[in-house]
Protein backbone atom coordinates (compact mmCIF):
# COMPACT_ATOMS: atom_id res chain seq x y z
CA UNK A 1 0.00 0.00 0.00
CA UNK A 2 1.28 3.47 -0.90
CA UNK A 3 0.08 6.48 1.06
CA UNK A 4 0.91 10.12 0.35
CA UNK A 5 0.32 12.94 2.84
CA UNK A 6 0.57 16.21 0.92
CA UNK A 7 0.78 19.61 2.57
CA UNK A 8 0.04 22.50 0.25
CA UNK A 9 0.31 26.23 0.69
CA UNK A 10 2.48 29.29 0.68
CA UNK A 11 4.24 29.68 4.03
CA UNK A 12 4.94 33.35 3.26
CA UNK A 13 1.23 34.26 3.42
CA UNK A 14 0.28 33.45 7.05
CA UNK A 15 -2.75 31.09 7.05
CA UNK A 16 -2.17 30.05 3.44
CA UNK A 17 0.77 27.92 4.65
CA UNK A 18 -1.16 25.85 7.21
CA UNK A 19 -0.99 22.64 5.14
CA UNK A 20 2.79 22.82 4.83
CA UNK A 21 3.15 23.63 8.54
CA UNK A 22 0.95 20.61 9.35
CA UNK A 23 2.94 18.05 7.35
CA UNK A 24 6.22 19.43 8.67
CA UNK A 25 4.94 19.05 12.22
CA UNK A 26 3.68 15.53 11.42
CA UNK A 27 7.20 14.50 10.38
CA UNK A 28 8.72 16.29 13.36
CA UNK A 29 6.45 14.61 15.93
CA UNK A 30 5.78 11.12 14.55
CA UNK A 31 7.69 8.09 13.33
CA UNK A 32 6.08 7.16 10.03
CA UNK A 33 6.42 3.82 8.27
CA UNK A 34 8.12 3.70 4.87
CA UNK A 35 4.84 3.25 2.96
CA UNK A 36 3.86 6.79 4.00
CA UNK A 37 5.37 9.54 1.86
CA UNK A 38 5.03 13.03 3.33
CA UNK A 39 5.40 15.83 0.79
CA UNK A 40 5.73 19.56 1.26
CA UNK A 41 3.98 20.52 -1.98
CA UNK A 42 4.27 24.26 -1.46
CA UNK A 43 2.19 26.01 -4.12
CA UNK A 44 3.19 23.83 -7.06
CA UNK A 45 0.59 21.10 -7.40
CA UNK A 46 1.78 20.01 -10.86
CA UNK A 47 5.31 19.47 -9.55
CA UNK A 48 3.89 16.75 -7.25
CA UNK A 49 2.22 14.81 -10.07
CA UNK A 50 4.69 11.92 -10.16
CA UNK A 51 4.86 11.70 -6.38
CA UNK A 52 1.11 11.32 -5.87
CA UNK A 53 0.18 9.37 -9.01
CA UNK A 54 -1.49 6.03 -8.44
CA UNK A 55 -1.23 6.27 -4.65
CA UNK A 56 -3.63 4.06 -2.76
CA UNK A 57 -4.42 6.98 -0.46
CA UNK A 58 -3.77 10.70 -0.89
CA UNK A 59 -4.35 12.84 2.19
CA UNK A 60 -4.12 16.59 1.57
CA UNK A 61 -3.75 19.36 4.16
CA UNK A 62 -4.45 22.88 2.94
CA UNK A 63 -6.17 26.13 3.75
CA UNK A 64 -9.66 26.29 2.29
CA UNK A 65 -12.24 29.02 1.99
CA UNK A 66 -15.51 27.35 2.93
CA UNK A 67 -17.30 30.44 4.29
CA UNK A 68 -16.96 29.15 7.86
CA UNK A 69 -15.41 30.60 10.98
CA UNK A 70 -11.62 31.08 10.71
CA UNK A 71 -9.86 28.00 12.04
CA UNK A 72 -12.70 25.63 11.12
CA UNK A 73 -11.38 22.38 9.70
CA UNK A 74 -13.43 20.74 6.94
CA UNK A 75 -12.93 17.18 5.69
CA UNK A 76 -13.78 16.42 2.06
CA UNK A 77 -13.54 13.06 0.31
CA UNK A 78 -14.03 11.58 -3.13
CA UNK A 79 -16.47 13.47 -5.33
CA UNK A 80 -16.76 16.33 -2.81
CA UNK A 81 -13.25 17.49 -3.71
CA UNK A 82 -13.63 18.28 -7.46
CA UNK A 83 -17.03 19.83 -6.80
CA UNK A 84 -15.44 22.15 -4.25
CA UNK A 85 -12.95 23.44 -6.83
CA UNK A 86 -15.74 25.01 -8.88
CA UNK A 87 -15.19 28.09 -6.75
CA UNK A 88 -11.79 29.43 -5.71
CA UNK A 89 -10.92 28.05 -2.28
CA UNK A 90 -7.25 29.02 -1.94
CA UNK A 91 -4.74 31.25 -3.74
CA UNK A 92 -2.90 28.24 -5.21
CA UNK A 93 -6.08 26.32 -6.03
CA UNK A 94 -5.25 26.25 -9.73
CA UNK A 95 -2.14 24.17 -9.04
CA UNK A 96 -3.96 21.63 -6.88
CA UNK A 97 -7.02 21.33 -9.12
CA UNK A 98 -4.77 21.11 -12.21
CA UNK A 99 -2.79 18.33 -10.55
CA UNK A 100 -5.94 16.36 -9.74
CA UNK A 101 -7.29 16.99 -13.25
CA UNK A 102 -4.06 15.78 -14.86
CA UNK A 103 -4.01 12.67 -12.67
CA UNK A 104 -7.60 11.92 -13.65
CA UNK A 105 -6.96 12.57 -17.36
CA UNK A 106 -3.97 10.22 -17.42
CA UNK A 107 -5.74 7.51 -15.40
CA UNK A 108 -3.30 7.90 -12.51
CA UNK A 109 -5.74 9.20 -9.89
CA UNK A 110 -5.09 7.98 -6.34
CA UNK A 111 -7.67 5.40 -5.29
CA UNK A 112 -8.80 7.41 -2.26
CA UNK A 113 -8.43 11.14 -1.63
CA UNK A 114 -9.15 13.05 1.56
CA UNK A 115 -8.71 16.81 1.88
CA UNK A 116 -8.50 18.57 5.23
CA UNK A 117 -9.03 22.28 4.73
CA UNK A 118 -8.61 24.96 7.38
CA UNK A 119 -10.63 28.15 7.00
CA UNK A 120 -8.11 31.03 6.86
CA UNK A 121 -8.38 34.39 8.59
CA UNK A 122 -5.63 36.20 6.72
CA UNK A 123 -3.22 35.93 3.80
CA UNK A 124 -1.06 38.79 5.05
CA UNK A 125 2.68 38.56 4.55
CA UNK A 126 3.92 36.46 7.48
CA UNK A 127 5.68 33.13 7.92
CA UNK A 128 3.42 32.24 10.85
CA UNK A 129 -0.30 31.46 10.79
CA UNK A 130 -2.63 33.83 12.60
CA UNK A 131 -3.27 32.86 16.24
CA UNK A 132 -6.73 31.44 15.43
CA UNK A 133 -5.42 29.18 12.66
CA UNK A 134 -2.17 28.41 14.49
CA UNK A 135 -4.25 27.20 17.44
CA UNK A 136 -5.80 24.55 15.15
CA UNK A 137 -2.51 23.26 13.78
CA UNK A 138 -2.20 20.51 16.44
CA UNK A 139 -5.79 19.45 15.67
CA UNK A 140 -4.99 19.26 11.96
CA UNK A 141 -1.95 17.07 12.64
CA UNK A 142 -4.08 14.79 14.83
CA UNK A 143 -6.66 14.53 12.03
CA UNK A 144 -3.88 13.45 9.65
CA UNK A 145 -2.74 10.83 12.18
CA UNK A 146 -6.37 9.72 12.63
CA UNK A 147 -6.82 9.39 8.87
CA UNK A 148 -3.72 7.22 8.70
CA UNK A 149 -5.13 5.07 11.52
CA UNK A 150 -8.44 4.73 9.61
CA UNK A 151 -6.59 3.13 6.71
CA UNK A 152 -4.63 0.82 9.01
CA UNK A 153 -1.41 2.79 9.48
CA UNK A 154 -0.47 3.15 13.12
CA UNK A 155 2.07 5.85 13.86
CA UNK A 156 3.84 6.51 17.12
CA UNK A 157 5.06 9.75 18.60
CA UNK A 158 8.80 10.20 18.52
CA UNK A 159 10.65 9.92 21.80
CA UNK A 160 11.32 13.30 23.39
Amino acid sequence: MRIVVLGVGNILLSDEGVGVHAVNRLVELYDLPEEVDVIDGGTSGMDCLDQVSEADHLIIADCMRAKKEPGTITRLTGDQIPAFFKTRISPHQVGLSDMLGALNFHGMMPKNIVLFGVEPLSFDLSMEPTPVVGARLADLVELLVGELAEIGIAVAKKAA
